[in-house]
């Protein structure tokens, strides 16, 4: 790209920038980025039964819901424009091994949820997370032995629960685990499986963040995060595989890796702390570029609303715009039903 040319402001008076911001139609003519409703992805939590909602505590208006209410939810977001939802399980314990042998079961409430939106909403995208987390015993996205995550075996797994997925309709797989080489096992697999039109949106840049916290009570990860013990790191800590907090050169080598090994679609997460990584990624290579606004961040937004510290709604819409001005194609968020009606509205 050409270096654009070095630009001088006029000096005091004829440089009055105010001018551009005097009236909201004005403001609207000069504004560098826009908002919409194609931007959005909705993170969804489904659980088992029918007919049921269940809040999540951690995470105010959220709620996990029974294949039945979200497919209703799927068809509301399509109304509303949302383009694509992305799907997290809420496992039953029972269900939860060492080995995460539900993760790749064609029948596990992930894909059974997956048929039916889209047996009923065939016009919304239905993106994944591909991870052992929820299928966990120990909580972890990689399978445990000797207090270590184990990278090749993970990987062994993750390529059966993508092709599960797969099969079942899903349009984007977001391997969610950062176990090296996961992205290439993945898009062989689906090319040999005939799955060529699979798209894959790899969390290339997932870092070892504070922020997940809420997220984790709603797949009902904390708990056995919280007892597991891996080597090099606390309980419930995930530094040996996610990324240090510290670093920023290392997120353009995992992007260029994934990229390499067939990644249509790359991620930051968490976003609004990782901007800077969003630039960098955007300015980098050019490619489709997505920020994941985390369930700390919805949280902490929200729970400020609901004691009067912020105003609610003008926050979440900063936050959104703060992710398009770092270059984002668009952005998962808890948010996109209330931003949808927003900007129809």
């Amino acid at each position: 790209m050409p270096a654009r040319p070095v630009f001088t402001p006029a000096a005091f008076p004829a440089g009055r920038l105010r001018r551009t911001r005097r009236t909201a139609q004005i403001r609207a003519l000069a504004r560098e980025n826009s908002l919409s409703v194609n931007d959005l992805i909705w993170p969804v939590f489904v659980v088992e039964g029918s007919n049921r909602r269940e809040p999540v505590a951690s995470m105010p208006g959220v709620e996990r819901l029974s294949i039945d209410l979200i497919t209703k939810a799927s068809k509301d977001a399509a109304a509303r424009g949302i383009p694509a939802i992305c799907l997290f399980p809420y496992t039953d314990p029972a269900l939860k091994t060492a080995a995460c042998e539900e993760a790749w079961s064609a029948d596990n409430l992930s894909n059974r949820a997956i048929r039916a939106i889209k047996d009923s909403v065939p016009d919304i995208a239905i993106m994944t997370d591909i991870a052992l987390d929820p299928y966990n015993l120990h909580g972890h996205d990689g399978i445990v032995e000797d207090g270590c995550i184990l990278n090749d075996e993970t990987i062994d797994a993750l390529v059966k629960m993508a092709l599960a997925q797969a099969e079942a309709g899903a349009d984007i797989l977001g391997p969610s685990d950062m176990m090296d080489g996961r992205i290439g096992a993945i898009r062989s697999a689906l090319e040999q499986q005939g799955h060529k039109d699979v798209a894959i949106l790899s969390y290339a840049a997932k870092y070892a963040s504070a922020f997940y916290g809420p997220f984790r009570d709603a797949v009902g990860a904390t708990q056995a995060l919280q007892t597991s013990a891996i080597a090099g790191a606390a309980k419930g800590d995930k530094s040996t595989y996610q990324m240090d907090p510290a670093n920023s050169d290392e997120a353009l080598r995992l992007v260029a890796r994934d990229l390499s090994e067939g990644a249509d679609m790359v991620m930051v997460k968490p976003g609004m702390p990782y901007l800077d990584i969003c630039r960098r990624v955007k300015d980098t290579f050019g490619v489709p570029t997505y920020a994941y606004q985390v369930s700390g961040e919805y949280a902490m937004i929200t729970g400020a609303a609901e004691r009067g510290w912020i105003d609610g709604e003008k926050a979440m819409m900063e936050s959104l715009i703060a992710f398009k001005r770092a270059g984002c194609n668009g952005i998962l968020t808890y948010f996109a039903p209330r931003v949808a009606d927003l900007l129809q509205g």
